[in-house]
């Protein structure tokens, strides 16, 4: 029932994010048709960002390998690699859960018991959307207070809600509690230990910042005449990241990061070359997917072929 619950709820918040979002394009729409959007494509630029995020992918395919190995189960880095590409991909089917489902049953083959795995990405989750949202209310106040003035409250109130979240998960009575709930009865997990905890936390949000200077390099390889400040990148791209990682029937946040990055952007660099940095965005970071997941095309056909 509560499940149920949670789920009208993410539905009903991601319609009416999508309906404010696109009301407030819709108004602003004759802003955009006279708008002047100077494209220039650097290409040198462009593989920069793309190498970023990659390298952005490969952090965090660490920190979920030690976190995993902070339970006792250790799997090779290359390994470790291909259970969390393949199941990345999940991000792109509705309902939120495949990725996780997917990273279990990918390393419940490679020896590593399921609820390790499961609770590992779990953790780094919250991780990641505790760092995420401290990062956005640090460097996305000013776009916020200029766009809805009072902002700055609700974003302290942000930075509150993240500090006591993360400090949660690295309680080990909280993070003991999400464990027992994942493993079979029985058993009596350990809590993961404090450093491969902390180092996860320290990741992700190492990881915010280079999602954002990717999309700064990114702004700088198609739209050089635009002067995104890489404070400004950073808050954007955590903000509407995290947005489309909380809406549940958005696969792959398509759509609401989008919306949200150009609410972030559009008074810092106009609102056709929000529009438009947003697009080629979501372009590179689908790029992005794709070329991390080429050197694992074969585990991607066996899977296929036994979900067939």
């Amino acid at each position: 029932m509560a499940r149920a619950w949670w789920r009208w709820v993410q539905w009903i918040g991601g319609v009416l994010i999508v309906g404010f979002l696109l009301r407030h394009l819709w108004n602003n729409w004759a802003e955009v048709r006279t708008s002047r959007i100077g494209w220039d494509f650097q290409p040198g630029w462009i593989a920069g960002s793309l190498a970023l995020v990659l390298g952005t992918y490969a952090l965090l395919i660490e920190s979920w390998r030690r976190m995993l190995a902070g339970w006792g189960p250790r799997l090779g880095w290359w390994d470790s690699a291909r259970i969390w590409v393949l199941s990345s991909m999940g991000k792109y089917i509705p309902g939120k859960i495949w990725a996780v489902a997917g990273m279990a049953l990918l390393a419940q083959r490679r020896g590593v018991p399921p609820w390790a795995a499961t609770a590992s990405a779990i953790l780094l989750q919250v991780a990641s959307i505790g760092t995420g949202a401290l990062l956005v209310a640090v460097t996305g106040v000013a776009a916020l207070e200029s766009r809805r003035p009072g902002s700055t409250t609700a974003l302290l109130a942000v930075v509150a809600s993240s500090v006591v979240g993360l400090a949660a998960i690295g309680w080990p009575p909280i993070a003991a509690r999400v464990v027992r709930r994942l493993a079979p009865a029985g058993t009596a997990p350990a809590t993961p230990a404090a450093a491969a905890l902390l180092f996860g936390i320290a990741i992700n949000a190492l990881a915010w910042v280079t999602y954002g200077a990717a999309l700064w390099l990114l702004a700088r390889g198609v739209l050089p005449e635009v002067q995104l400040g890489l404070g400004d990148a950073i808050g954007g791209f955590a903000a509407s990241y995290i947005a489309g990682l909380l809406v549940l029937l958005a696969p792959g946040g398509v759509g609401v990061r989008e919306s949200v990055l150009v609410f972030m952007l559009q008074d810092r660099i106009g609102l056709g070359n929000a529009l438009a940095l947003a697009a080629v965005s979501r372009i590179g970071m689908t790029i992005a997917d794709l070329l991390a997941a080429l050197p694992f095309l074969r585990d991607i056909k066996e899977t296929a072929r036994h979900a067939a």
